[in-house]
């Protein structure tokens, strides 16, 4: 095996990193208990292997070019993750700590996954959990993120995908909506009413909803006058305020359901599911925080 680095090079990428992310070379210097001008060659010296200038600089300050930030994020995590295995080595990361970063999706953050953080965290105090809503495909590398939850997983190879759980599907509306409504005994009645429309952000489409009775599956493309896209929660807001019928988890509309707001339709041909999946990439190497937090999590959502 031929050496690709030596240990300048790796010095210099941490006060690099310094650098970025104190935005100024003097305060790198300070952090780093070296010179300015130290901190400026091993910038240079970077940028010449590289061949990009990785500092746009002026007399006042320096930022990081696209080129520079892309670096920056990929140097941050090799830095994080020596650092991590130094520690386990070590035997000093038995107590995991550190910054985790997830993305997950707004409805299942909300009713699943943050209502158990400060528990994690009372085992975990030396954690720090950064959790970021979205619905979209995140780029681990590019963006940083430890972990995902996603509703499937994806078709790459280069991830782990771990089953939280099959999540209910139920059909909600109000009681005023009910009232006024025309009747509702099969599916097939639909037809007849407003059906409050998600799109995926992914594709723009609507999606349909799942049914089943006596065994067999089934899906059905509704309309309605009210379509959301990218916020579930949005949908069961609509609901609630008589805008018609919506099709959501049950874990979202769930004390709505007990107090009398919603109420649930078509029960029947209930049942159906989808998933949830925890991802995260493949590395011999598993920081032991990520590691404490998929235990957790996937202890806690099973049962």
């Amino acid at each position: 095996m031929q050496r690709q680095f030596e240990d300048l090079l790796l010095g210099s990428i941490e006060l690099f990193c310094f650098a970025a992310e104190l935005e100024s070379f003097t305060l790198a210097a300070t952090a780093a208990s070296v010179t300015p001008a130290a901190v400026s060659r091993s910038v240079a010296r970077l940028e010449e292997r590289l061949g990009v200038r990785l500092f746009v600089r002026t007399t006042r300050q320096i930022r990081l070019t696209d080129a520079g930030s892309r670096y920056f994020e990929q140097c941050r995590l090799a830095l994080a993750q020596l650092a991590d295995a130094e520690r386990e080595a070590t035997g000093q990361q038995s107590t995991p700590s550190g910054v985790l970063r997830i993305s997950m999706p707004t409805p299942y953050s909300h009713y699943r996954v943050l209502p158990l953080l400060a528990e994690f965290r009372k085992l975990y105090p030396d954690v720090t959990v950064e959790t970021h809503l979205s619905n979209r495909n995140i780029d681990f590398a590019d963006e940083g993120f430890d972990l995902a939850i996603r509703g499937r997983a994806p078709d790459d190879s280069g991830l782990i995908a771990r089953k939280l759980e099959d999540a209910e599907l139920v059909v909600v509306a109000s009681p005023a909506y009910l009232k006024s409504a025309a009747k509702l005994e099969t599916p097939d009645d639909l037809i007849h009413h407003e059906c409050i429309q998600f799109a995926l952000p992914s594709t723009g489409r609507n999606i349909p909803w799942l049914f089943q009775h006596e065994g067999e599956e089934s899906e059905l493309m509704t309309r309605g006058g009210n379509s959301t896209s990218g916020d579930v929660l949005a949908g069961a807001t609509l609901a609630r305020h008589d805008a018609g019928l919506f099709q959501t988890y049950r874990f979202v509309v769930e004390k709505d359901l007990k107090d009398g707001t919603l109420r649930e339709v078509l029960t029947p041909f209930g049942g159906r599911t989808r998933p949830f999946v925890l991802l995260y990439p493949h590395a011999r190497h598993l920081s032991s925080r990520v590691r404490a937090f998929v235990d957790f999590l996937v202890e806690k959502l099973r049962a």
